[in-house]
């Protein structure tokens, strides 16, 4: 029976199983494997095929019989095939970084470019900056070994880089809020490329986001690459199109819908409505606080005032955001913390329902809205925040039903439109 890993030291996080699941050819498992144990493996001959990732694309290279053209050109390996006895390396990540670059529009040619980091996967980004024409590029590493800079050198005397390809796995679950490099510093700065996948978009996109810059988290690489490994495992093409639909079938199963606005919106009632439409799971931000605590929202306010509040909605939102595929229907003042709006980001796609101020009415419930006078004055505050930080604005003038189905066809418009 023919047998496929991925190999690495640490694989919680892998969406690799779901990827060649979809691809429908063969049974595909997660190895994780100390390093003293690599070589007894490779050794083992219990595989007909392989997918390698962090700490081994170049540790598994001495035990190999060749590679490809890529993986001598790389001089990293991340998927290793059985053929006649032997063990083949190759580099299907430079297939899939390049196409991650052209699906954001990141052009390298001309530019000057800062990877991060000295793995595997910085020397498949050198070989893609080769082949795209990049100007200058540069490795950064915190200990500045193999000729690359620290991190120190690079924020001294690099500013004016103008493309960041981040490889190391800095900002990757179960901690995205770490960051490599703070892209602010970069006056010049084009384009961001970060191979993290999980979460969706890690610190580093999101912050080149918010400056308007191109940026990319790596599910098209991940998919590209296991797209290339498969056709390489079965040595038979894929069809046409395989890797678009399943990135979006991956994006549709893993990023939460984000209902955004103010008390009385119908945030409750049209995420319940978008989950059983989707069949995904669904949570309400304020009740899971009630629920969580044992009090009401006004016994919260009134125990620890707005400040303590908050911090407690912050730290569900935390939790909440490192999972994916849920509904979530957020509390009227949650997007106003940049660092809650950053969490809800990472794995998320916000919709702001946005109901006029003539039909929202004053709720004992909400304390900071409990009057008409409240109301009118948060409403004023908030409103252009909430249009500033949605993906969508969802008009929400008529019913519930209405609203859902206009968030569903804004999802069916993207998905069909990429």
């Amino acid at each position: 029976m023919s047998r496929y890993y991925l190999i690495g030291e640490r694989l919680s996080h892998s969406f690799s199983p779901a990827i060649h699941r979809a691809f429908g050819r063969y049974e595909y498992e997660l190895k994780e494997l100390p390093p003293k144990s690599l070589g007894a493996f490779l050794r083992s001959g219990d595989f007909s095929g392989l997918n390698v990732t962090i700490p081994y694309k170049q540790a598994v290279i001495p035990f190999l019989d060749a590679l490809d053209d890529a993986a001598a050109q790389t001089g990293a390996v991340n998927t290793v095939v059985r053929r006649d006895g032997k063990l083949i390396g190759s580099n299907t990540d430079l297939a899939g970084l390049r196409a991650m670059l052209v699906s954001a529009g990141i052009a390298l040619r001309g530019r000057k470019v800062l990877i991060l980091g000295t793995g595997g996967t910085s020397r498949t980004a050198l070989a893609a900056a080769a082949a795209e024409g990049a100007a200058e590029v540069l490795r950064v590493s915190r200990s500045g070994r193999e000729g690359a800079l620290t991190y120190a050198e690079a924020l001294a005397c690099h500013r004016d880089a103008e493309i960041l390809i981040n490889t190391t796995p800095c900002g990757m679950a179960p901690d995205p809020d770490a960051c490599p490099i703070d892209p602010d510093v970069f006056p010049r700065l084009a384009g961001v490329a970060d191979v993290i996948y999980n979460p969706l978009r890690s610190r580093l996109v999101l912050s080149a986001q918010a400056r308007g810059i191109p940026a990319v988290g790596g599910l098209r690489m991940l998919v590209t690459q296991a797209a290339r490994s498969c056709e390489l495992f079965t040595q038979t093409p894929l069809p046409s199109g395989m890797v678009e639909a399943v990135c979006r079938s991956l994006r549709d199963q893993t990023e939460n819908l984000v209902l955004i606005g103010m008390p009385g919106s119908g945030k409750t009632t049209v995420a319940r409505l978008l989950a059983q439409k989707t069949g995904r799971h669904f949570v309400d931000t304020d009740e899971a606080l009630v629920q969580n605590t044992g009090k009401t929202i006004p016994e919260l306010f009134a125990e620890r005032g707005e400040a303590g509040f908050r911090a407690l909605e912050s730290a569900l939102l935390r939790e909440l955001s490192r999972e994916g595929g849920r509904i979530l229907a957020t509390g009227g003042g949650a997007i106003l913390d940049p660092e809650n709006r950053r969490s809800l980001r990472h794995n998320g796609r916000l919709f702001f329902l946005n109901r006029p101020l003539s039909l929202l009415a004053a709720r004992a419930d909400h304390p900071l809205s409990d009057t008409t006078e409240k109301l009118q004055a948060l409403y004023l505050a908030r409103a252009p925040l909430y249009v500033a930080c949605a993906d969508a604005v969802v008009p929400a003038f008529g019913t519930p039903e209405a609203a859902a189905e206009e968030i569903l066809a804004i999802l069916k418009k993207e998905v069909l439109t990429g």
